[in-house]
């Protein structure tokens, strides 16, 4: 909680007009872009459940060993074809 009291202290006049309207478009294209990207990879859709059903179920104690033992796993590009071409039937 410490770090949102900090956080809603900022200065949010620090940036002008013009600045804000620049941050916000940077974000708003930002956005569209990675929408593009994740519709036209649906892999990485594919990649991102199967680790989150993965954790869920295994509940691991160390995520980050975890995280890093589930996307080094050589199996794991068949594992995700076979569910995309599975998932597109």
């Amino acid at each position: 909680m410490a770090e949102r009291n900090a956080l809603e202290k900022l200065d949010v006049g620090a940036l002008s007009l013009e600045q804000q309207e620049k941050l916000h478009q940077f974000k708003v294209k930002t956005r569209i872009a990675n929408e593009k990207y994740l519709r036209s990879h649906p892999e990485v859709e594919m990649l991102l459940r199967d680790f989150l059903r993965d954790v869920f179920l295994k509940r691991p104690t160390d995520i980050r060993e975890f995280a890093a033992d589930h996307f080094s796993d050589p199996g794991l590009p068949k594992k995700i074809q076979d569910q995309m071409n599975i998932h597109n039937k």
